[in-house]
């Protein structure tokens, strides 16, 4: 992926946060129960939708699709925003947000951040989605609002790719068993299980293998215990 000035990064990394939980997640959760997320070209987007019409980030600005039919609004405000796609701002009903609901917070956008950010969503997809077809298994990938994180989760471990956070600025991909690092062995390198840096990885192959080198390590540890 492109890299960003990490301030740069971060700001627009946030405001797709803000999105992510505030509208999105908490119209579609409002609608039909449920907060699951998924990449879409140039950012992402709600997966079942709000009855006739989906919701989409796409760089700086929010659509609203319905059928064939797509209208768009600058990002400028969570207020504005939460009005453009006609939801009541601010989730609700489920979990404790991350961020706050302030109607007035600005929604500062860098677009080449947000390529970034867009291309780096879709490797993890692509990577996650090899992971799991190589283990014969068929699995969505889901954009957690949260986190905003890319996940799937298979025999009670995470797998994943992050955005980036206060404590690893990096947009980075990881390896998170629920039970916490199983051995002492180097490939676990965080208190939750393993991560690595985007600017280790070429794509979404070299990507893969992180996971596959994550499952391997995961049961030859469990079966250890």
């Amino acid at each position: 992926m492109t890299m960003t000035a990490p301030g740069v990064l971060a700001a627009t990394r946030t405001s797709w946060h803000r999105m992510a939980e505030h509208v999105l997640a908490a119209g579609q959760f409002a609608a039909s129960g449920t907060i699951r997320l998924r990449p879409h070209p140039g950012g992402f987007a709600t997966t079942v939708g709000l009855g006739d019409r989906q919701l989409a980030v796409v760089g700086d600005e929010l659509l609203v699709i319905r059928g064939n039919s797509t209208s768009s609004e600058p990002l400028t405000t969570l207020g504005r925003a939460a009005d453009f796609a006609g939801v009541e701002l601010g989730l609700r009903g489920s979990y404790p947000p991350s961020t706050a609901a302030d109607p007035d917070a600005l929604l500062p956008v860098d677009l080449t951040a947000a390529h970034s950010l867009a291309d780096w969503f879709a490797l993890g997809e692509a990577a996650l989605r090899r992971f799991a077809a190589e283990l014969g298994q068929h699995m969505e990938p889901v954009l957690w609002p949260e986190h905003l994180d890319l996940g799937l989760v298979l025999d009670q471990v995470n797998y994943g790719c992050s955005p980036g956070d206060a404590a690893m600025p990096e947009p980075y991909v990881y390896v998170g068993p629920h039970e916490g690092p199983p051995s002492g062995h180097e490939f676990w390198n965080t208190s939750f299980g393993a991560t690595a840096g985007a600017s280790r990885f070429r794509d979404d192959a070299d990507t893969a293998v992180f996971f596959a080198e994550g499952r391997m390590q995961v049961l030859r540890d469990r079966s250890m215990t």
